[in-house]
């Protein structure tokens, strides 16, 4: 996908686009084909890891022992401690709310297995468990801080069963450069986790929160044909 093309449709999303009370969200929507969502190995899910922050901050909890605790405060959004599980196991509902409250968790490695029993219920089915491919299973020498940084830049794409992917990418009050970097970026990544490629896209629209999707054409060719109709 061309970078002048994305900048030229995102171009045309604001300026037709009615002005909203709130910054609204970029969402990138793409329609997939030729996949078989019954093939496992088919399925869209992994994080895509983008060179600018989406413009609303992704709320962290560091679920953590002793050793690391001093290391995650300050940084990060929530802490729950190892000492702290005797009240978690007690109570379901203290789960199930801070499972909705935080958009990412991360994990000391050594405590995963308590993690997935007392967490994993809940967690699992919104698809929050830390998951090291995020980077989100930690240990002693993990750059927390840097992490922390890096997950304000990472999505989560999956097709849940579906011949779509869609996910937030930026926000209305982000400079076009960002926007359209991001949306490259995460267009790119996705391409390389689909089975053909782009050979398995069908159609790429971009949309705001509030505004009609426009299609996003592929190439040069796509966005002449269009302008010609």
């Amino acid at each position: 996908m061309d970078l002048k093309i994305i900048q030229e449709k995102v171009s045309e999303l604001r300026k037709n686009s009615s002005k909203r009370k709130f910054d609204q969200t970029f969402d990138i929507v793409v329609t997939l084909k030729d996949i078989d969502l019954k093939n496992q190995e088919q399925k869209v899910d992994f994080y895509a890891h983008l060179h600018h922050s989406k413009g609303k901050k992704n709320k962290v909890c560091a679920i953590v022992g002793s050793e690391l605790s001093s290391k995650v405060e300050g940084i990060y959004d929530h802490i729950i401690l190892e000492k702290d599980f005797v009240d978690f196991k007690k109570d379901v509902k203290k789960v199930k709310k801070v499972s909705r409250e935080y958009d990412l968790f991360i994990a000391q490695a050594n405590l995963m297995p308590q993690i997935a029993q007392i967490f994993g219920k809940y967690l699992g089915p919104l698809g929050k468990m830390p998951n090291p491919k995020a980077g989100c299973v930690v240990n002693i020498k993990t750059d927390l801080k840097t992490l922390y940084a890096n997950l304000q830049k990472t999505s989560r794409l999956q097709n849940k069963g579906q011949l779509q992917v869609q996910i937030p990418i930026a926000t209305e009050a982000m400079d076009d450069k960002l926007v359209v970097d991001n949306i490259h970026t995460l267009y790119d990544q996705l391409i390389h986790n689909l089975p053909k490629g782009e050979h398995n896209v069908k159609k790429v629209l971009i949309k705001l929160t509030m505004s009609t999707p426009i299609e996003v054409p592929l190439r040069w060719d796509q966005l002449k044909t269009r302008k010609m109709l």
